[in-house]
């Protein structure tokens, strides 16, 4: 889950298949925030941004965010599912979603980020997505966006805050978490396979 930018090559390599597939390792890493006073906001971001609710949140909306910020993220674990399986996920009253809008220079972007809560039955919250459309990189929102995200689990009583990122997102994104107050807590390696680029 990530605010994603771009892959490190150093981190995957993937094997030529005639499918135009490769496999790749990945490894995923684990965070962890226990105690709201340990959320680090840092500098607000350089264009006028806001945090927008989706509530509801609609199928088509979802799948538009989720397709295209996390596409270039290779966020495919959702794909398969039904119309059905995800009105039931996002009815269960447990996930709220988000949208980004940001200001630029030369106009406005409704569709700049996504962000997806989940409160889990052990009264924890998962950043379960966070990612960024690419126009908007180098501005500051990965960080507003992860704080902003933070700051929300915890004043809806998160017991702690959580999230996972792996080397498939950006690599500004781990760097990310930790200066925003996240620990380590494990990782574990898998092996997916992905489209060549």
């Amino acid at each position: 889950m990530p605010v994603e930018s771009t892959r490190q090559s150093s981190d995957i390599g993937p094997n030529s298949l005639p499918s135009g597939r490769g496999q790749v390792t990945v490894t995923r890493t684990y965070l962890a925030m226990t105690r709201p006073d340990q959320l680090r906001c840092g500098d607000p971001p350089a264009l006028p941004t806001q945090l927008i609710a989706l509530d509801p949140c609609t199928i088509d909306a979802w799948r538009m965010l989720y397709t295209h910020i996390g596409s270039q993220w290779h966020w495919h674990d959702r794909d398969a599912w039904s119309d059905a399986d995800l009105q039931a996920r996002l009815d269960t009253g447990r996930v709220s979603v988000f949208r980004v809008r940001a200001e630029l220079p030369h106009g406005v972007i409704d569709d700049a980020g996504f962000l997806e809560l989940e409160h889990h039955p052990d009264g924890s919250i998962e950043l379960a997505y966070v990612g960024l459309d690419s126009r908007v990189f180098g501005h500051g929102i990965g960080r507003w966006l992860v704080a902003e995200a933070t700051a929300l689990a915890w004043s809806r009583g998160a017991t702690h805050v959580w999230l996972h990122t792996c080397t498939l997102d950006s690599e500004s994104a781990l760097p990310n978490y930790l200066a925003r107050g996240f620990q380590p807590t494990r990782q574990e390696q898998y092996v997916t396979e992905i489209a060549n680029r």
